[in-house]
């Protein structure tokens, strides 16, 4: 069975939920899986074109059908229901966005800055520690909140990350990185003890483990106290990690391997974002570009 977060599940529940609701209200009886292995390509085509007409993005249609496609090996294997007509639906296309990254500057301007935004000392060094590891490793916000006690004390030159699937792998951590994460352990009054425990490093003002979305609405106050764009969230300094190392000159691979990314298609990205970097500063400084 693949391993998928809780979001994947609720996010597939909701699409087959959505599509039972249109075959539904299509026939008046009760529906069965043979009617699944019944449907036919103009009926599939129909539920294509009425997320259209509701105005669902193509994003949103892409993952219906692959919640559909899923469904529909799960249904065979279990029930050995044939459903062709689903297997043979094809997602539409989507055009992937080239990720947003920060400028250097903006990005250790935002690290040096986040700390003066909270009262609290130990939330403010939790917030700089935080986002110190984001920018410095080029972890998914998930990834960093997953961190232990014990993941930090023992962490010499890596660190052991745990991400999408629950696939592990050694990052190389700068000290600069790890001793934020221990002034922080050390200035959190809801530690102390617990520096060698599995208990999460990062806590909220009482004491849970800390939520996406505390840190998120940082982030967006950050923006606001230093002009930044709305496109600046904890994941734009993940791009941006992976942006300023091609740009110094950092071998695709090993960035593959930093960012945990399974296709080495998915990193190339980066070499258009860094690519339409230099056309802008190449208008901008030519010349010609000028004219």
């Amino acid at each position: 069975m693949r391993r998928v977060s809780e979001h994947t599940l609720e996010a597939y529940g909701h699409d087959l939920r959505q599509f039972i609701s249109y075959l539904q209200s299509k026939n008046d009886q009760e529906l069965f899986l043979s009617h699944l292995a019944a449907l036919t390509h103009t009926e599939l085509r129909g539920w294509l074109a009425g997320r259209l007409r509701d105005g669902l993005t193509p994003t949103s249609t892409a993952r219906a059908v692959s919640s559909l496609h899923n469904f529909a090996k799960f249904a065979h294997k279990e029930y050995g229901v044939e459903c062709a007509a689903i297997l043979a639906l094809r997602a539409p296309k989507v055009k992937k966005p080239l990720p947003k990254a920060l400028t250097m500057e903006d990005s250790l301007k935002a690290v040096d800055s986040i700390e003066l935004l909270h009262p609290e000392p130990w939330v403010a060094k939790r917030d700089w520690a935080l986002l110190t590891l984001l920018y410095g490793c080029g972890l998914r916000i998930s990834e960093a909140l997953a961190l232990t006690n014990r993941d930090v004390s023992r962490a010499k030159d890596g660190l052991k990350i745990r991400g999408k699937g629950r696939k592990e792998r050694i990052v190389p951590v700068l000290p600069e990185v790890i001793d934020a994460l221990r002034d922080y352990q050390r200035a959190c009054p809801l530690l102390r003890g617990a520096e060698d425990s599995d208990t999460p490093l990062f806590l909220g003002l009482r004491g849970k483990a800390l939520a996406p979305a505390v840190f998120q609405r940082q982030i967006q106050s950050l923006r606001g106290y230093l002009g930044l764009p709305d496109s600046v969230t904890p994941h734009a300094f993940r791009h941006s990690f992976a942006t300023h190392l091609l740009a110094g000159g950092g071998d695709l691979r090993a960035i593959q391997e930093l960012l945990g990314h399974e296709s080495l298609t998915t990193t190339q990205r980066y070499t258009h974002v860094d690519a339409a970097r230099l056309m802008e500063a190449y208008r901008n400084a030519h010349p010609k570009g000028k004219t």
